[in-house]
């Protein structure tokens, strides 16, 4: 799949689209910082470029992959959301990294919701898991947001990984859950809106 066959996906703040070799010093600047310590990281720049090169290949060997996040008004690109598989990942994960001067703003929320509605609306993925450090706390808890639960059974990618299985789509399509996440989503994109001790992205 070339970049101009990626879909774009447009939410109210933001656009998703397919990454492109232009976006690459921002993935390289969170990649090879602390930042990356939840997803294999710091990396080192030799790594951080072939990791955004299978980025860039996923999608032409699955099918789907992970969209660049930018700003609907300026085009500043605030991270990556989408679906990941690469070889020996017992599932197809919704995933997400934001650019830490992006982070607490809801983006990963908005940009994540999108990206699982696309795969269960147009891919007619049935199932999907994220896989996260149990260290990391603000992926937990935005997991949790989106409405998955950990699964305890579901096989691990290196057995140091806690599974979170998303909801299935006939379960998620119109639910109180799907009201509330993007009613969380509005809130986020009131200029007003101060939010005090929620979770982070």
């Amino acid at each position: 799949m070339t970049g101009s066959a990626i879909p774009m996906i447009e939410t109210k703040r933001l656009v998703l689209r397919g990454p492109e070799p232009g976006d690459y010093p921002d993935f390289k600047a969170t990649f090879t910082s602390y930042r990356a310590r939840f997803m294999g990281g710091p990396l080192n720049p030799y790594e951080s470029w072939m990791l955004y090169a299978a980025e860039i290949g996923h999608w032409t060997i699955r099918g789907y992959g992970m969209w660049m996040i930018h700003d609907k008004a300026t085009d500043a690109t605030y991270g990556m959301a989408g679906g990941w598989k690469p070889a020996l990942w017992p599932e197809a994960e919704i995933a997400w990294v934001i650019w830490p001067e992006a982070s607490g703003r809801g983006i990963a929320l908005e940009a994540t919701h999108a990206a699982r509605r696309h795969f269960y609306r147009h891919l007619g993925w049935q199932t999907a898991v994220s896989y996260i450090d149990p260290k990391n706390l603000d992926s937990i808890r935005l997991a949790e947001r989106l409405g998955a639960v950990r699964d305890p059974e579901a096989a691990t990618v290196d057995g140091h990984d806690a599974v979170y299985r998303h909801p299935a789509p006939a379960k998620l399509e119109g639910s109180q859950l799907a009201h509330g996440i993007e009613m969380e989503i509005a809130h986020y994109c009131d200029p007003m809106f101060k939010p005090k001790g929620w979770a982070l992205d």
